[in-house]
């Protein structure tokens, strides 16, 4: 199988774990550490064109696990970790990667938020070394074991 459709197939896998996990994922350290490793992934290569913040923030309002939390406060806490992002990457990494620790008590949590940097990763058909560098930073923020996640 090549490389595309692994990552495709991976991708969707890790959505229908997220969708059977839905009413266990209603917490606001959920919601938080979310639209923080949404930012940190779209943002990985330090850069974010106005494509893929749309994108990004579409995704975000499309996803059926996030449906549990209001759209526009979900795309507020989306952009407000981007600023940090794109204003100074190195240092707003280190508070964002905070952000996302905090999921790390409930480790169902902690999963599915590594699973959305996933599914948000590969949207593109391509989770590149950047995204998966940042993926796998974020598992060392909440206790996981990247290979848990083939990173």
């Amino acid at each position: 199988m090549a490389l595309w459709d692994r990552l495709k197939e991976s991708a969707s896998q890790m959505q229908t774990q997220l969708v059977a996990k839905k009413n266990d994922l209603k917490s606001g350290a959920f919601r938080d550490a979310s639209m923080a490793m949404c930012a940190l992934v779209a943002a990985a290569d330090s850069t974010v064109d106005p494509a893929e913040r749309q994108r990004v923030a579409q995704l975000i309002a499309t996803n059926d696990v996030l449906q549990n939390f209001p759209a526009d406060d979900l795309r507020r806490r989306f952009e407000q970790n981007l600023d940090k992002l794109t204003a100074d990457f190195a240092f707003g990494k280190v508070s964002v990667l905070q952000e996302i620790a905090k999921a790390k008590k409930k480790p169902a949590e902690a999963r599915a938020v590594v699973q959305i940097g996933i599914v948000i990763g590969g949207a593109d058909g391509d989770f590149d070394k950047d995204e998966q560098a940042v993926v796998r930073e974020a598992c060392y923020a909440l206790d996981l074991p990247p290979h848990e996640f083939d990173l």
